[in-house]
């Protein structure tokens, strides 16, 4: 959108993302709104999936976006409800924590949260990447927009979004005195408030912040240490300070925010009874029985960024984004889920990062826009934890250190050429270096755990893993896409994109397994170097899709056709092995082969009439529908005794349900004078495996969830007052698990003895624990703003 159009848009008051307004380029990308459940008749949503301010209809790329005024009215509670309303997305609290993102776009993604592992969807924040999943589920508070981007962006984001990414964008600070209380009480004793407020110190200068209170009780409890299972306990804060913008030539944007998230514990549901206790299986799927409570589970999370938008000229604009960021978490996981020390694992992680990013863009209104840019990242992920086990030896404890470095280049551009008003091509590219440095130690203490934890074990035989290495890894990745628009509300697209995640060195790696590839009876550093070694990934995505406004904007339609060739597929994993002749616990990871991901996307938001029951009512039908045919075709595993094997018609795609849907049927009419909307929304998932191999007591089946929301808002929108309802059917299912259970290492077949009994492969009670998605909750809502 040329930045003549954008001024001639500032014209328009700024309310909601149903109207065709937005503010200039000057105030940045966060200005712009978005919903596809309030899409203006004319169709003029505007997004920044290309890092500019378009229309969605002309944008060729799978896209769901979802405003803060949408988010609100739903209910929404943290970004991984987005997952709801976005066709072959994922996204979760990883097991046994809180506040850790395990993300999946397409059957690409990541939940191994350790160093030396790379998230496979890319999560941003005010346009800042975080290089960590830790502290990455962020609480829905204040926020402009949350645009998914689905397929591999690896032109214009880059690092690691190699299934897509997720922007979260907070809103900018408004131009006049702002005050604004948001309330929520509900079931489970969930409270929580946000204090929003902001003021301009002179015609150029604002300064606002939000400080929020975020708690609820817990779903179940903890029958050993008596604290709430799955409970919340979050303060969080936002501060900005902004110079510029609102129709001048630059805006610079300096934010900061603080997370501290003192929540329980997430303790497993243990779904089969201990194998040498006999500890039954528990009646409520959000109790626990772990009784490892050190450290204190504490995760800490904050960072500084600064974004700068400079317009040089009517046709030049520079953008610069820096930032830093760090968070600490300290967290108890309890594997096996009983009072006693059979599989426990206490851990810190700590992450730091600082990036700089620069763009330079042209557009003169003329056929030809570009951006050309560079990106750096420094990042720090340290990873310490204790593994230990009940065994033979009267406690055995694997404790691993990982400290993994990333040093990160990367050069790019994209260029947009309309050769007619309805023919265009893109042509773009990124270059990227990508630097991995790892030191990983792994030390066995005998009758306690390690020092770290505060253990009082002893060290057992000399360290079976003490590595230091470094990796380097480069890739272009391009990207060209085609679209012809017969007319300004039709899209029709072709695009081919490559996606790249770099290697790396397995922190949970045991070195003395390394094999001594030239037989001289030596373990070298390049032969352990590469037994702990992982290759980069890499995908090849086609897609062909059609975005259209119908019937004067009565209907939208966004259609995606996609097929992708994934490489060098990355599968990091853990299991019981044999070190020394003791038994104790293994990182086992593969570059697994190839897998085929292919699949549909539908989404539509359809007026299905107006001024009904009285005069300015609307009935809206909007939803998605995904279909995914994922599938490995090679996965070539170690198998003892019959070396390396092909065992892909045995392993499936972790994540990744076949189908994705879900539907809102929304209706909203005057009332006084103010504004009443009701809405209730359907969201489905078919069978998701928890893992590469399929496991019949974790994976889940088929199921849906029922969610309604009552949303009065008031003249001018001083106050709102909402009730919602969140699965109201209450369907318990499973997010994720821990397995460590014989099985046939070839067909991934559960193994058993002769009576009856599972084969734990580590320690003595057998470990098969799940978690589990939200139950039914119900809460009001209230917003106040002066």
């Amino acid at each position: 959108m040329s930045k003549a159009r954008l001024r001639a848009l500032h014209a328009c008051p700024f309310v909601l993302a149903s109207l065709i307004c937005a503010a200039p380029a000057a105030a940045q990308e966060a200005q712009t709104t978005s919903a596809s459940a309030d899409v203006a008749d004319e169709g003029g949503i505007i997004v920044t999936a290309r890092r500019r301010e378009e229309r969605l209809v002309d944008v060729p790329i799978a896209v769901t976006t979802l405003s803060g005024d949408q988010l609100a009215k739903t209910g929404a509670l943290d970004i991984t409800d987005v997952a709801q309303s976005a066709p072959n997305v994922t996204l979760e609290v990883s097991r046994g924590t809180n506040s850790t993102l395990s993300a999946f776009i397409r059957g690409i993604g990541q939940q191994d949260p350790v160093s030396g592992f790379e998230q496979g969807v890319g999560i941003y924040l005010d346009d800042v990447y975080l290089n960590r999943p830790q502290a990455a589920v962020l609480d829905i508070y204040e926020v402009e927009r949350v645009e998914v981007l689905r397929g591999p962006q690896g032109t214009l984001y880059g690092r690691n979004t190699i299934g897509g990414a997720v922007k979260y964008v907070t809103k900018q600070l408004p131009q006049d005195f702002s005050l604004k209380l948001r309330g929520t009480y509900g079931t489970y004793d969930q409270a929580e408030g946000v204090l929003t407020v902001s003021a301009p110190v002179s015609d150029l200068i604002r300064v606002g912040g939000s400080v929020a209170r975020l708690s609820r009780g817990g779903f179940g409890k903890n029958l050993t240490t008596g604290l709430d299972n799955y409970n919340k306990d979050v303060w969080a804060g936002r501060g900005t300070v902004e110079i510029g913008g609102y129709g001048q030539p630059v805006l610079v944007r300096i934010s900061g925010d603080y997370t501290r998230d003192k929540s329980n514990p997430r303790g497993g549901h243990r779904i089969i009874p201990g194998q040498l206790s006999g500890a039954p299986v528990l009646k409520d799927v959000f109790d626990s029985e772990g009784g490892l409570n050190d450290p204190k589970q504490d995760v800490k999370a904050y960072g500084l960024s600064m974004n700068v938008t400079a317009e040089l000229t009517d046709a030049l604009t520079l953008r610069s984004i820096s930032a830093w960021r760090k968070d600490d978490s300290a967290s108890p996981i309890d594997f096996d889920a009983l009072p006693a020390v059979d599989l426990d694992v206490p851990a810190f992680y700590r992450n730091e990062q600082v990036s700089q990013e620069v763009q330079l863009l042209w557009d003169d209104g003329g056929p030809i826009n570009a951006i050309v840019g560079g990106y750096y990242l420094t990042a720090k992920a340290d990873t310490q934890f204790d593994v230990r086990l009940f065994t033979s030896f009267a406690g055995l404890t694997a404790f691993t250190e990982a400290n993994v470095d990333t040093d990160t280049w990367a050069v790019f551009g994209e260029m947009n050429i309309d050769f007619t008003k309805q023919l265009s091509l893109t042509l773009g590219g990124r270059y990227t270096w990508d630097e991995r440095q790892a030191k990983i130690l792994r030390q066995n203490y005998l009758g306690g755990g390690s020092p770290v934890f505060g253990g009082l074990g002893v060290p057992f035989g000399a360290a079976s893993t003490d590595f230091s290495g470094r990796a380097s890894y480069t890739k272009f990745t391009p990207r060209v896409s085609l679209s012809f628009k017969p007319t300004s509300d039709h899209n029709v697209y072709a695009s081919f994109s490559q996606g790249f995640k770099g290697g790396g060195f397995d922190p949970r790696g045991v070195g003395v397994n390394a094999p001594d590839s030239n037989g001289d009876g030596v373990r070298s550093d390049a032969e352990i170097a590469r037994y702990l070694s992982f290759r980069p990934e890499s995908v090849d995505s086609y897609e062909v899709g059609y975005k259209g406004n119908l019937w004067n904007g009565a209907l939208f339609v966004a259609f995606a056709a996609f097929r992708m060739d994934y490489k060098d597929v990355q599968i990091p994993g853990s299991a019981g092995c044999t070190v020394g002749g003791v038994s104790t616990f293994c990182g086992i990871i593969t570059n697994a082969g190839k897998a085929r991901l292919q699949g549909l996307e539908l989404e539509a938001n359809a007026r299905l009439g107006r001024d009904l029951i009285g005069a300015g009512d609307t009935l809206r039908l909007s939803g998605s529908l995904g279909y995914i045919d994922a599938k490995y075709r090679e996965y070539v595993t170690q198998i003892a005794g019959k070396g390396p094997t092909d065992v892909a018609k045995y392993r499936k795609v972790q994540n990744t349900p076949e189908f994705t849907g879900n539907a809102t049927l929304a209706y909203a009419t005057p009332l006084g004078e103010g504004d009443l909307s009701l809405s209730t929304t359907y969201s489905y998932r078919s069978k998701t495996y928890q893992f590469e191999v399929p496991n019949p007591y974790i994976d889940q089946k088929g199921y849906g969830l029922w969610d309604a929301s009552v949303v009065y808002t008031a003249p001018g929108g001083r106050w709102t007052l909402g009730v919602h309802g969140k699965n109201l059917l209450d369907k318990h299912y499973k997010t994720s698990g821990y397995t460590f259970i014989a099985a046939n290492p070839e067909t991934g077949e559960i193994l058993k003895r002769p009576d009856g009994s599972l084969i734990p492969t580590l320690g003595k009670e057998g470990t098969l624990t799940a978690f589990y998605g939200n139950p039914r909750q119900v809460f009001v809502s209230a917003t106040l703003k002066f």
